[in-house]
């Protein structure tokens, strides 16, 4: 499929939940039907004890339209396997959307976020987190770090794909005024979608005054064919402690989108391991 097809695709869909939002009737068993990870994986596992080689948990954000299970499938058993505490949350919950998550307010998250690390450093007794996001997932943590007080208990930001300066849905959000009601709808319906776009309130407060703040590392792992958060260089963090990475630098052949390069791209996913622990690193390529 051509890349403007998938956008629209993905554009329409974006709309077409948004109009759900205000349509649907509360559907509570359909909500509690959406599963909680459990320990059975070894994730969300709260009796789980940092050990001295991975000190901190690891705390995964989901991105948009996705929840804390979806979206780790691969990812969360990859880092236990590899010996870390992991978890992940749910946010940014509408009440007339089941299952897809990420889609009130981008700073309402963000407080949602600094209630779920305390409960994960007060469960393991460790003293700082590391948080790996995808999409909004690796942006929406910045205003936790930046406005909530977070810098103290985080360590690094590890972002897949993150939209931290907004999307243009490759040219996209540009016609938004020409479709009267619509830039409306997606505000009141699914605000983080009104706040994901380029030049939003949000992101403009978000991004003023430099990218970072101190004592964070922060890396970011995207892909040339991210065909949701666009420019893809967009994404990139500029300030100290930043290391931006594009996956087809180490892997040319690799042709991950947006939604792969989070969900199941192994280069990707080896970067995230080398990024927790860059102490003991190892080269990432194809095989990886």
């Amino acid at each position: 499929m051509l890349p403007w097809r998938r956008t629209l695709r993905a554009f329409t869909a974006a709309l077409l939940i948004a109009g759900a939002a205000t349509l649907t009737p509360t559907a509570a068993a359909a909500e509690s039907a959406s599963a909680a990870p459990s320990s059975e994986r070894g994730w969300n596992d709260y009796d789980c004890e940092p050990s001295a080689a991975h000190p901190r948990p690891v705390v995964l954000v989901h991105g948009t339209f996705a929840n804390s299970v979806d979206n780790w499938l691969v990812l969360a058993p990859y880092l236990v396997d590899r010996g870390y505490c992991v978890f992940s949350l749910d946010y940014g919950q509408l009440p007339h959307v089941p299952f897809f998550h990420g889609l009130g307010p981008v700073a309402k998250s963000a407080e949602q976020l600094d209630t779920y690390v305390d409960k994960v450093l007060a469960a393991t007794g460790a003293d700082e987190v590391d948080l790996v996001g995808h999409s909004q997932g690796g942006m929406m943590p910045r205003h936790y770090l930046k406005f909530l007080g977070g810098a103290p208990k985080v360590n690094a930001l590890i972002g897949l794909a993150p939209d931290n300066h907004g999307t243009t849905l490759l040219g996209l959000t540009k016609l938004l005024p020409y479709f009267p009601g619509i830039e409306a709808l997606l505000t009141t319906a699914t605000p983080s979608l009104a706040d994901q776009i380029a030049g939003s309130p949000f992101l403009t407060r978000l991004n003023a005054g430099g990218d970072t703040v101190p004592g964070v590392r922060y890396t970011v792992i995207a892909t040339r064919y991210d065909e949701v958060v666009t420019p893809y260089r967009s994404q990139f963090l500029d300030g100290p402690n930043v290391r931006n990475v594009l996956v087809q630098d180490l892997c040319p052949v690799d042709l991950s989108e947006h939604v792969a390069v989070g969900a199941l791209d192994r280069v990707a996913h080896h970067e995230v391991a080398n990024a927790l622990d860059p102490a003991h690193a190892t080269p990432t390529t194809c095989l990886s």
